[in-house]
């Protein structure tokens, strides 16, 4: 925030070519940074496309071994995913569900149906 000078947690990154954009999703996701595993995820521009709920997939009863990286490795098979998220207390311990949003509805029923 410009104001206070203070991070809000998130970036927004610009690359010449989206290939190279590609490459740091496909490489630096769940990196960590600053002992903090980073969420990379293209950009939406289009509220009513995010708020539609379409093509998310909310996942219970996940094993709290379970972090944002397995939960996006084990459901990118049925999809483009867009973003993928393990619910977490403050301490970071997992909450046993998550949420998996999905590029279309058919990736999502896919999932859910597997």
């Amino acid at each position: 925030d410009a104001v206070p000078r203070r991070s809000l947690g998130y970036a927004y990154v610009n690359f010449h070519h989206a290939t190279d954009a590609e490459r740091a999703l496909d490489t630096m996701n769940y990196t960590p940074i600053k002992d903090r595993p980073c969420r990379i995820m293209w950009s939406q521009r289009d509220p009513s496309l995010r708020k539609t709920g379409a093509g998310n997939v909310f996942v219970k009863n996940l094993d709290l071994s379970i972090d944002n990286k397995a939960l996006f490795d084990t459901f990118s098979l049925f999809g483009n995913i867009l973003s993928c998220k393990v619910v977490t207390d403050r301490e970071g311990n997992s909450q046993g569900h998550g949420f998996v949003h999905f590029e279309t509805v058919e990736a999502a029923d896919e999932a859910i149906r597997k």
